[in-house]
């Protein structure tokens, strides 16, 4: 699975030491994730691992063994089943410790869970409380039973109208996007339904998140699908940003286009297009 991940199109992989692995597997996991990221070849992927939960009889070693061991090979370490922002104080004290005495290439970022009640109702503290942070991330299973929700399995929204977890992606969004972090969708476990996952990944790039988790590989294509502008999108967005700026050079505040009027707001809303397609295209060129 390591190797076949390191060869998919996924932007980010992230190896699991968390609720993938049974107890019993817990050390041997570690040793098969620190191999996988010192021995294959990742290309352009962000590398990362989930670690167990801060308090964990696992969580303080397996910090130590893959960043002593594996840190020139690591980009992020996701912590899960966060509750406060003293969680993420306590992995960014273990990386400052561990990176002092190491010469590592770069700073290892962190990514957050979501999937706690306690994170959800403070998630504005936790976006801006560490500088490692990059993203944060929706995780819909554990907040479902955290929450005391009566459904089945991820993703699964039950007899709700409508989106279930509108508020909670809503309120993780517009939270990471004031702290400058990127929001991720988090899983969708039918990975038999193609439609299921398109739909829930429209939602989630409709309210502003940038990626979403795939726990098969029949999901990563339809991730990138979904979260990348279409021609048309960029085409679009251009002439809309094009038509306003020549507004504005001939005086005038706004213009007409296709029978819409169109002004400053119009092309900072299209701009988000661009600048998506502009991190896309750098990637690529990597």
């Amino acid at each position: 699975m390591i190797t076949k991940a390191a060869a998919s199109s996924a932007d980010l992989v992230f190896l699991d030491l968390e609720d993938a692995v049974a107890p019993i597997n817990k050390a041997s996991a570690r040793e098969n994730a620190i191999a996988g990221l010192n021995e294959l070849n990742w290309g352009t992927k962000v590398r990362a691992v989930r670690i167990n939960e801060v308090g964990s009889q696992w969580c303080h070693q397996e910090v130590i063994d893959l960043v002593t061991q594996a840190g020139a090979s690591l980009d992020v370490i996701i912590i899960p089943k966060i509750r406060s922002e003293r969680d993420i104080w306590y992995i960014d004290t273990l990386l400052n410790e561990l990176e002092a005495g190491l010469d590592l290439p770069h700073r290892i970022g962190l990514e957050v869970l979501i999937e706690e009640v306690e994170a959800l109702s403070r998630v504005e503290e936790i976006a801006r409380c560490c500088d490692r942070l990059e993203a944060l991330i929706l995780g819909v299973g554990d907040l479902a039973a955290s929450q005391g929700m009566r459904l089945g399995h991820i993703g699964d929204g039950g007899s709700y109208p409508g989106d279930i977890w509108h508020h909670a992606r809503a309120r993780m969004v517009i939270a990471a996007r004031a702290a400058g972090l990127d929001a991720i969708d988090g899983p969708y476990s039918n990975f038999s339904d193609a439609d299921g996952y398109r739909r829930e990944a429209g939602w989630a790039t409709s309210l502003g998140c940038v990626g979403k988790w795939a726990i098969h590989p029949n999901q990563i294509d339809i991730a990138n699908e979904v979260f990348s502008p279409s021609s048309k999108e960029v085409s679009q967005a251009q002439a809309v940003i094009d038509a306003v700026r020549k507004a504005e050079a001939e005086g005038s505040g706004a213009a007409r286009l296709g029978g819409f009027m169109i002004d400053a707001a119009t092309a900072r809303v299209f701009q988000v297009t661009l600048d998506r397609q502009a991190q896309i295209e750098s990637r690529s060129s990597r």
